[in-house]
């Protein structure tokens, strides 16, 4: 089984409510309609319940009479959602009429069926860029408990058979959000990339913290944020087997690691890379991609409370319904 049968085989026996806020986009209604069919979620989708049916009349579509669909422009909706984000955001200043006004907005009132327990995950951005969807992200679910930072994580399917990573399985990040962490950051993605693994892949995490330098055999600033990190991040979560700061090679070849770091924990088998900034982790995952003739799953948001995922506006209705069966798969790592 392969890791989207995995997923998808778990989304089916778990299901979760899953918002699509974008409720009259046509490559969303398309992937909707088929993970209705398909017996994946609950599919709950925003929009003028007219005009949701009707589109998917004009697109063929035969299953979206079988979504939840929510008006936002519904006063009995705005009254039940608006107090909640009046109590979230009071402290900013934010009025009860400026409140009210944000609720009618499709991506925040996802985000509010979510915090309230109405819903188990969103996914955007067919429409809207990606600082929108995290703004409501931020504002209403926020970050999980000891984790203040959002983060990208690729999930990179490696071709079968391969010597590295676990079941033919690495975890990249930060390659998505974060352009240059804190030690304190990168250990919070460390840690929230360690969840990624265990939810997403199914696999134990052993992580690295990767650098240029291997145990001490560079000095420089740099160097020392990722030994910072290391150990920032033990404790964190002291279960994990994580260790740092490691060249690639040491991280995952396990005679370089004999040679360059013998007391290493991960003994050159590290399957979740987390890499020093956005730069080195944008620039490796896209090289491994198309190098390598490996898939990159992703970017999966992670470090959220709750699950929100972000789609390019470029996407297709296959990589929306991968991504819904994805942030399913968080949402059910999210109350274990």
């Amino acid at each position: 089984m392969d890791l989207i049968e995995y997923l998808t085989a778990n989304a089916r026996a778990n299901r979760q409510r899953i918002v699509l806020p974008e409720g009259l986009e046509p490559r969303t209604l398309t992937a909707a309609d088929r993970i209705i069919a398909d017996g994946l979620a609950d599919i709950i989708i925003i929009g003028n319940p007219a005009d949701v049916l009707n589109m998917g009349k004009e697109l063929k579509l035969t299953n979206l009479d079988r979504a939840t669909i929510v008006d936002p422009a519904d006063e009995a909706v705005i009254d039940k959602y608006a107090p909640l984000f009046y109590e979230l955001r009071k402290s900013k200043g934010i009025t009860m009429e400026e409140a009210r006004l944000t609720t009618a907005n499709p991506l925040y009132l996802g985000c509010l069926m979510v915090k309230a327990g109405d819903a188990d995950g969103q996914v955007a951005g067919a429409m809207n860029t990606t600082g929108n969807v995290l703004r409501a992200a931020f504002q209403v679910i926020k970050t999980r408990p000891g984790i203040s930072v959002v983060s990208g994580a690729f999930v990179m399917l490696l071709p079968k058979g391969s010597k590295y990573g676990t079941n033919d399985i690495l975890i990249f990040a930060d390659c998505a959000v974060v352009p240059n962490p804190t030690a304190e950051e990168l250990a919070q993605i460390a840690v929230a990339s360690a969840k990624t693994a265990r939810d997403i892949a199914g696999i134990e995490p052993r992580v690295a913290i990767l650098s240029f330098s291997t145990k001490g055999s560079a000095k420089s600033e740099p160097v020392d944020k990722v030994i910072a990190a290391t150990e920032i991040a033990h404790q964190l979560d002291p279960s994990l087997i994580l260790d740092g700061e490691l060249q690639a090679d040491a991280a995952i070849v396990p005679s370089v690691a004999t040679a360059k770091a013998p007391n290493s924990p991960l003994s050159g088998r590290a399957n979740v890379l987390v890499f020093p900034n956005l730069e080195v982790g944008n620039i490796a995952y896209k090289l491994v991609q198309r190098l390598g003739g490996v898939q990159a799953v992703g970017p999966v948001l992670q470090g959220l409370a709750a699950p929100v995922n972000d789609l390019s506006r470029g996407c297709f209705p296959e990589d929306i319904y991968k991504t819904i069966i994805i942030t399913c798969n968080q949402a059910i790592g999210a109350k274990k």
